[in-house]
């Protein structure tokens, strides 16, 4: 790279794309060869005939939908729905697979962050800090795949005896049905009939109180289940049923069952889940039935769904905290939670089969489905036939929190501060030049935009390596038995969970990739700031070509309801786009267009002015600093602009409302500024007409 403000020459070759990334590199030829790698992974969009830009970002792309929880928020990176776990991108060959995920259009910003967590995982490097000794080994074991196919299901079944055996084999001690609710809860992480997370009451939040509560949620059902719209009520998928019955009777098989017994003990487990379906529904559906966030005291709850010790089991989940019958918890699903105790207790009393022993048996498959990710692939094979998008854990939940906190010294943090504020003023200025409904609409939105704080979210919410250390000091790592490290760390998220209810302050998201608001802050975490999106010795301009446009685009997002409502600009820069576009690429002539949606005009305006803002904010940290690096010869608007369209198509929740392929935004900005210093082969000046410049 060479400092220069103007010209540059260019670079003498292209690397293959390596980014074996060290907290001790210091070598800037070596990162300048990391970033001109990165600009080969894509076509540079200069160079792109209009054409190139007819198919949007869904045309080619590893979209990661965001399934989620119906109930939100809750322990982050909780473990056990595996299908929505994050796991680390598989391994091509093994080799880093940053460029395969290059290949594809559509690309998952925590996946990136994931690869980026797998190459310190993978590094030789030593850490004085024991916690990040213990993450590395316990993900050492993870990839030890001899020893867990050695094991076999003899760890899980060591555990099932431990818990007092169960009917399946023959051997159960009709163990209390609460007490081993309870057990299963505050040791495994295991939430058969309910769920259980910590978090605050947003009518208190909105007026200043920010203390937490235990909520108490509908649990993942492991049954297929879909919603009757005419019925409101769940029922179980019939398409799916067949499979996973199919799957509950391998388990069992796999697990040593009798072969004759087998039935039994899926069919009521079938039966029980289908009778606890019933209640369940989406968020949606209890939002407008007013049934989130529903407070009550235990003792009012133990009333009202009596068949669960609620006390009891609470105190057991959230053990050693102290808890009484008048403390207030929030229900979010009450109708379910009243219905699942009519269920247990039909089921308790149901005399016939007190030898077979449904709900524990239902319980022990609730484990299995939690502790499968650590045991023979004979378990995770079954489970994908299924739900493909079941994963392994190698480098999942708290281990990658550790390591992310641990290493935190590799997230650049002045420039990144640097660069949120930057891209924050400037975002404040492109509001500014809207054309807003009336004077009272523009002080609405910019006094709403004046109150937040951008901030980096880093060292003061994440524990310092001595408070990771004391944190992991009761874990003991087995290089050799995966199965029992993941034990521990389903003990180090129930220990978690408990502190949640009185820490001072909230828990940092180290594996988030998007800006939150908190309260007046608006956060940006750490996970944004990494490579290949960022590094503090790549030129500027690729750094706000990428992360800058990202950090501009998710900011518009949070706002975007407002804006739209109170400003026309929104709507008429959206069709502007637009009719460029189909003109460009002659859509109008070929299959004929039809109006953009609200959604989709919202989706062009956030990105054509999230651009916008990029570029804004980098000559303004120009302004600030004049000299920038550069690459291949490449001016420096024209590397920024690159490194946008290598970004553009990051997975989120809005990108399928946009209708076209985001790079064709360069040839409409190139169109309106003087920004780019050669035209883009997909020129539309030639189209321009200045009073309808977007």
């Amino acid at each position: 790279c060479k400092h220069e403000a103007a010209s540059v020459k260019p670079s003498s070759s292209v690397f293959s794309y390596n980014m074996k990334m060290s907290a001790e590199v210091s070598d800037q030829g070596r990162t300048c060869r990391w970033a001109e790698a990165r600009l080969s992974t894509s076509t540079d969009p200069f160079t792109q005939p209009c054409g190139y830009f007819m198919s949007p970002c869904g045309s080619s792309r590893l979209l990661q939908k965001n399934r989620g929880r119906q109930r939100g928020q809750g322990i982050r990176g909780h473990p056990q729905n595996q299908m929505e776990k994050s796991v680390l991108p598989e391994r091509q060959n093994g080799e880093t697979s940053y460029a395969k995920l290059r290949e594809d259009k559509m690309l998952s910003r925590k996946n990136v962050l994931l690869q980026y967590v797998r190459e310190i995982l993978e590094s030789n490097q030593n850490s004085r800090s024991s916690a990040v000794q213990k993450t590395k080994d316990f993900y050492r074991s993870c990839l030890d795949r001899r020893s867990i196919e050695t094991a076999g299901a003899e760890p899980f079944l060591q555990l099932i005896q431990k818990l007092g055996g169960w009917a399946v084999s023959g051997r159960w001690n009709k163990t209390d049905f609460n007490s081993t609710l309870g057990v299963l809860m505050r040791d495994y992480s295991t939430f058969p009939f309910f769920n259980l997370y910590v978090g605050k009451d947003p009518n208190e939040t909105a007026s200043g109180t920010h203390q937490r509560y235990i909520q108490i949620d509908q649990p993942d059902l492991l049954i297929p289940i879909e919603w009757n719209r005419k019925t409101e009520k769940s029922q179980a998928n019939a398409k799916t049923l067949r499979p996973f019955l199919a799957s509950c009777q391998k388990f069992l098989n796999l697990l040593g069952s009798p072969p004759g017994e087998i039935m039994i003990h899926v069919g009521s487990f079938i039966s029980l889940s289908s009778e606890l379906a019933v209640a369940a529904s989406p968020r949606h559906y209890r939002l407008s039935k007013g049934q989130l966030h529903q407070r009550m005291t235990i003792k009012e709850l133990q009333r009202r769904a009596p068949a669960i010790d609620w006390l009891g089991c609470l105190q057991t989940a959230f053990h050693p905290l102290s808890l009484s019958e008048d403390d207030h918890v929030l229900l979010h699903n009450l109708p379910y939670i009243v219905q699942m105790s009519r269920t247990v207790n039909k089921w308790l009393n149901r005399h016939e089969l007190s030898n077979s022993g449904p709900l524990h048996t239902f319980m022990i498959f609730n484990l299995l489905h939690t502790l499968m990710p650590a045991m023979d692939s004979r378990f995770s094979e079954t489970a994908k036939k299924l739900h493909p998008g079941f994963g392994s854990l190698c480098g999942g939940s708290s281990s990658l929190e550790t390591l992310c906190a641990g290493n935190r010294e590799r997230t650049a943090l002045r420039e990144a501060e640097e660069m949120i504020e930057n891209v924050f003023d400037s975002l404040k200025s492109k509001l500014n030049e809207l054309k807003w409904v009336d004077r009272n609409s523009s002080e609405l939105v910019m006094q709403k935009v004046n109150s937040l704080i951008p901030r980096l979210r880093s060292s003061e919410e994440v524990s310092g390596g001595d408070d990771l250390d004391i944190f992991f000091s009761k874990v003991t790592i087995r290089t050799n038995s995966f199965f029992s490290n993941y034990l521990q760390l389903l003990s180090l998220w129930q220990n978690r969970r408990s502190k949640l209810l009185t820490a001072p302050i909230e828990a940092a998201d180290v594996l988030s990739v998007t800006p939150f608001s908190l309260d007046a802050e608006l956060l940006f975490p750490m996970g944004m700031f990494i490579p290949p999106f960022f590094h503090p010795t790549y030129p500027k301009a690729m750094n706000y070509g990428a992360v800058g446009f990202l950090i501009a685009k998710d900011i518009f997002h949070l706002l975007v309801p407002e804006i739209y409502y109170h400003s026309r600009s929104v709507h008429t820069v959206g069709k502007c786009v637009w009719s460029y576009y189909i003109n460009a690429t002659e859509r109008a002539s070929r299959d004929g267009v039809s109006a953009l949606s609200t959604a989709q005009l919202q989706e062009v305006w956030v990105q054509h002015a999230a651009l916008q803002v990029a570029l804004q904010a980098y000559h303004l940290s120009l302004s600030q600093n004049s000299s920038d690096t550069s690459l291949a010869g490449m001016h420096h608007d024209h590397l920024l602009l690159r490194s946008f369209s290598q970004v553009n198509c990051d997975a989120d929740p809005f990108s399928e409302s946009m209708p076209l392929d985001p790079s064709f935004l360069i040839a409409v900005v190139c169109s309106t500024s003087d920004l780019c210093p050669t035209s883009p082969q997909c020129s539309i000046k030639s189209q321009q007409n200045s009073s309808h410049a977007c």
